[in-house]
């Protein structure tokens, strides 16, 4: 078997040792004769499983019991309009949104469906490239809540310093940077994150909610109520099983490898020795502002992009996949979440010198 390095934006890469371990549990899981897969979500079996990937994530993150932790099925998409749906109170509700990337203006566009947004903030004049200071973010006086995404998968855009946010109902899509390093959770209302980046495998989404932001509202339907899967362990139906025990494998070799706290290091190790050769290397430019810099999605562009899809093919035939920069803006992009080693870091480095000697 040849295992090549994947700098996927999502589906992402998942640690090889978990895969490993999947790999002896797919077919029997724990002499039980079956796959998690074929699993009732009622049983015993599975209920210990879901409730012990919970309670990993809650330790990850030191979740205090003023918050519960939701598995929810769509992903961070359907946030989008879950948010609002379940936290304003009709349609002249005021909410504030953060203008930052690809990914607001689509929760922007949800929102929209549901309550009067204000756009506090926007780096749309910087093209998206330099991430709003909370001092310039411009709130409504009546907002029911404040809503960011902290890390912009597709501009690698990030909001890096959490210290001086507003005390206001936050509302944090994590998607691209949940796990990589410690959060302050009591900073936040609610903060939802996609699985497929440095969770688990595509399908779920993780939300963490205040409780008392659980609201009864009669006439939401139940699949879009917070409340619901709360009352009920995330188990009003049958959640996505697969993805939840994935997940908390995961979790597990999260805790077992240093937590968090090891992870921000090994992180910014990485993404430290990859933008110092790409401002280096007079070959290849990001154009993101220093301070707003992402450690885990980073773009990059050659000087002459008549060479891109040369140094695609080359670096996939070189065992480095998915390279390829979203489809809105090309380029090149290294996604280089938690599953992404160093040493794939230090390969994609060796190439882009190799490649740059060549065709410099």
């Amino acid at each position: 078997m040849s295992r090549k390095y994947n700098f996927c934006a999502g589906p992402s890469a998942l640690p090889f040792e978990v895969l490993n371990d999947l790999k002896t549990e797919l077919l029997d899981w724990q002499g039980h004769g079956l796959s998690t897969m074929e699993m009732s979500h009622r049983s015993k079996e599975f209920v210990e499983i879901a409730e012990t990937a919970k309670q990993d994530f809650i330790d990850l993150l030191e979740v205090s019991d003023d918050y519960e932790v939701l598995f929810i099925q769509g992903g961070a998409s359907l946030q989008f309009s879950m948010v609002p749906m379940n936290l304003l109170d009709d349609q002249n509700s005021i909410c504030d949104y953060l203008d930052v990337g690809q990914w607001s203006i689509k929760a922007i566009k949800e929102a929209k469906k549901y309550g009067n947004v204000n756009i506090a903030a926007s780096s749309a004049e910087a093209s998206y490239k330099k991430y709003p200071s909370p001092e310039s973010w411009k709130l409504s006086e009546n907002s029911k809540f404040t809503h960011l995404v902290v890390n912009e998968t597709i501009d690698g855009v990030c909001l890096k310093d959490l210290n001086n946010l507003p005390q206001t109902n936050l509302v944090a899509d994590c998607s691209s940077c949940i796990l990589s390093e410690p959060l302050d959770v009591s900073k936040f209302g609610i903060i939802y994150a996609g699985a497929q980046k440095n969770i688990g495998p595509a399908g779920l989404a993780i939300i963490i909610i205040k409780k008392d932001l659980l609201r009864d509202k009669p006439n939401l339907p139940a699949m879009m109520s917070y409340k619901t899967y709360a009352d009920s362990d995330s188990m009003y139906n049958t959640p996505p099983t697969f993805a939840w025990y994935l997940s908390g494998m995961v979790f597990k070799w999260l805790k077992n490898n240093g937590g968090l706290m090891n992870r921000k290091l090994i992180n910014e190790s990485k993404a430290k020795k990859l933008y110092s050769y790409i401002d280096e290397s007079g070959f290849y430019m990001n154009d993101v502002d220093v301070n707003s810099r992402s450690i885990m999605n980073v773009p990059f562009l050659l000087n002459d992009d008549s060479l891109d899809s040369r140094f695609l093919s080359e670096s996939e035939e070189a065992g480095l996949l998915n390279l390829g920069g979203h489809r809105s803006v090309g380029g090149m992009r290294a996604s280089i979440y938690n599953a992404v080693s160093e040493e794939a870091v230090d390969a994609l480095i060796d190439f882009m010198k190799d490649f740059s000697n060549k065709n410099g």
